[in-house]
């Protein structure tokens, strides 16, 4: 009888344990589903895009629910693109020069961000490119990149292999450190340009990362290099790509941002006694001297390409940190004064002064 009894209660106690292990188990794979549920979601996502895109659509669903849902004036319709795009420009491939002509920034979606845009960049120009968040200055990286279509107009540009683009977050690869650098050449490719592991710490040298090499262990060190390196790093390394391709033509995009002044200094005024045309986006006061013409966007469409006259473009900025630090008491110094006509019940001289006027 008490055996029985034992028996029963070590069966029930061992069913207990593996229910309450299977329930934790469950619980705690609810995270992996999650995610597993996630990955399959933006995998499909791509592919209905790419789908799209091979059909001639190029719609993002946010934005065709903005346009659904929010009313549009007469000039929002004027800057929008409904329908398929047509592709009617054309990209021809030059040894020397980059050259817009009526080349309109049209986005996928069919926003029109400028109409036409005409400029040229010779061979020892560096073109500085300045405008307010969404005006198109990425965008036109991109079309200069290719992966954006000309929609109108002539683009004449260097073919691929003499153009490197760098954006405000390079990508870093899987694999070791020497990879980082010589990125997207393979060992092979880096010793049929002749390169060997010495060439490559010279060019750390000029960005400021030879540390890294004995840091991180040598050349062949594996790392996840996405977390290892911090931004500076990363965007260092990202120059140092361009030091070791030789490019005739640079396609910075805020590509700096994290570096100290004084080695953003070097590393430009470095590229350029490499012979390499600098295209940059920045908003660093610091490497206007670094450039000798000018393409300013406006904003709505307007733009501007001009010599750049670094000296006029300081003093001009340095009055507007000026104005702005001394209108920036204004609204809290007239709060104050109406405080006090009202205590005092009287009127401000201020005011007595519109009047008349």
């Amino acid at each position: 009888m008490v055996s029985e009894r034992t028996e029963a209660f070590t069966t029930s106690r061992n069913l207990l344990a593996s229910g309450a292990d299977a329930i934790e188990r469950i619980m705690s794979s609810y995270k992996e589903v999650t995610e597993l549920a996630g990955y399959t979601a933006r995998v499909y996502n791509m592919f209905s895009v790419f789908d799209e895109v091979k059909r001639g659509i190029y719609k993002r669903t946010a934005v065709v629910q903005e346009i659904e849902t929010n009313s549009k004036n007469e000039d929002k319709a004027e800057l929008h693109i409904d329908g398929p795009l047509e592709i009617k420009g054309k990209v021809i491939d030059v040894e020397h020069g980059i050259v817009c002509e009526n080349v309109p920034i049209i986005t996928p979606n069919g926003d029109v961000v400028v109409s036409r845009l005409n400029f040229k960049v010779q061979e020892g120009m560096h073109l500085l490119i300045t405008g307010p968040n969404g005006c198109g200055k990425s965008s036109l990286f991109r079309i200069l990149s290719g992966l954006w279509p000309v929609y109108d107009g002539v683009l004449y540009k260097p073919p691929p292999q003499h153009m490197f683009y760098i954006p405000q977050r390079p990508y870093m690869s899987i694999g070791t450190l020497r990879d980082q650098v010589i990125y997207p050449d393979s060992v092979d490719d880096m010793h049929e340009k002749g390169y060997q592991d010495q060439d490559l710490e010279c060019i750390l040298h000029i960005v400021h990362l030879y540390h890294i090499v004995q840091r991180e262990g040598g050349w062949d060190a594996v790392m996840d290099w996405k977390d290892v390196l911090s931004g500076g790093e990363k965007q260092r390394m990202g120059m140092a790509r361009m030091f070791y391709h030789k490019p005739k033509y640079a396609l910075l995009d805020e590509c700096t941002s994290a570096v100290s002044i004084d080695v953003e200094g070097k590393i430009f005024q470095d590229a350029k006694g490499s012979g390499i045309s600098l295209l940059s986006i920045t908003h660093r006061p610091s490497l206007w001297k670094y450039h000798t013409h000018l393409l300013q966007f406006d904003g709505e469409g307007g733009w501007r390409f001009e010599q750049l006259d670094t000296a006029i473009r300081l003093s001009l900025s340095e009055e507007k940190q000026r104005l702005e630090s001394q209108l920036a008491g204004i609204p809290e110094m007239q709060q104050r004064l109406n405080e006090l006509c009202k205590i005092l019940g009287e009127d401000s001289v201020l005011k007595t002064m519109d009047k008349e006027e």
